[in-house]
């Protein structure tokens, strides 16, 4: 007889639960989970028994005391969509090479500034490494590139660090790429190689908490991150976002994220890119 069927009920949230991990959730990670209670228990109720907890209450209690990010991380990615792959909704990074870069690159002072914003696992930042060193070829050391990488998690951004990806998720790239770019270190698994490796600087960050970086940035990739926040929330980010990109710069957003540009100081430029200017 299996046993195993007779473990298989759902852990009940109680309102008050629900109400202190909403809460707890939007005020600390911005994600708004105000129809998310039965998914919640739906996907969280296997964890919990796997953990030997309870009730959500002691589980909010986990929560709330792990310090590398591993706990919220394993509770974000279930009941959130978390699926990255190298050139993900790949016009952005067609666009980036063929209008942003150019226009970029007519400044005479030669540095450039990006920055993945929940960048996961790491697909998104060395994609556009990649897409860097592919326009400037030869003239790439000429330049002082830096590229930021951000997440709430300590698990991913330790992946990410590490740049070993399985064949699926650089399937879309040329196949002059992948030789180019990745080494393979086993039977279906793949290296980002040191040179682009090292063109990625990986830190833990909120985005809730305050954007003070030294620098702006001349681009700002966040996509598919605001899709789990509410009205408010998205439009401080945004404002945010705005304060911390350079004159001319761009913000790239999810396809399926839309900004309020009544709202917004961003200009409108494409579906999912908006650009900061005066003119």
């Amino acid at each position: 007889m299996d046993l195993d069927i007779f473990n298989n009920s759902t852990t009940q949230l109680s309102d008050k639960e629900f109400m202190d991990l909403k809460s707890f959730v939007y005020n600390t990670y911005g994600i708004d989970l105000s129809r998310k209670r039965q998914l919640i228990e739906a996907r969280l109720s296997n964890t919990l028994r796997a953990k030997g907890i309870s009730s959500f209450d002691q589980y909010l209690r986990v929560l709330k005391s792990d310090n590398t990010g591993e706990e919220i991380t394993t509770f974000l990615n279930k009941i959130t969509t978390n699926y990255s792959y190298f050139a993900r909704e790949a016009d952005h990074f067609d666009f980036l090479a063929k209008t942003v870069l150019p226009q970029l690159a007519k400044r005479p002072k030669r540095e450039l500034r990006i920055w993945s914003a929940g960048c996961s696992s790491g697909q998104e930042p060395y994609t556009l490494a990649m897409v860097i060193d592919q326009y400037f070829g030869d003239q790439k050391g000429l330049w002082d590139t830096a590229i930021l990488a951000t997440d709430i998690s300590t698990n991913v951004l330790g992946k990410a660090q590490l740049g070993i990806y399985p064949l699926k998720d650089i399937e879309n790239l040329p196949a002059t790429w992948k030789s180019k770019y990745f080494t393979k270190v086993g039977e279906d698994s793949y290296q980002v190689v040191p040179k682009i490796r090292k063109e990625v600087i990986y830190r833990l960050f909120n985005l809730m908490d305050p954007i003070n970086f030294k620098k702006p940035f001349d681009v700002i990739f966040c996509r598919n991150v605001m899709i789990y926040f509410d009205k408010t929330t998205t439009n401080q980010l945004i404002e945010r976002f705005y304060n911390a990109t350079a004159e001319g710069g761009y913000l790239f957003i999810g396809h399926s994220e839309t900004i309020d540009r009544t709202k917004s100081k961003y200009k409108y430029v494409q579906p999912s890119v908006y650009q900061k200017t005066s003119g």
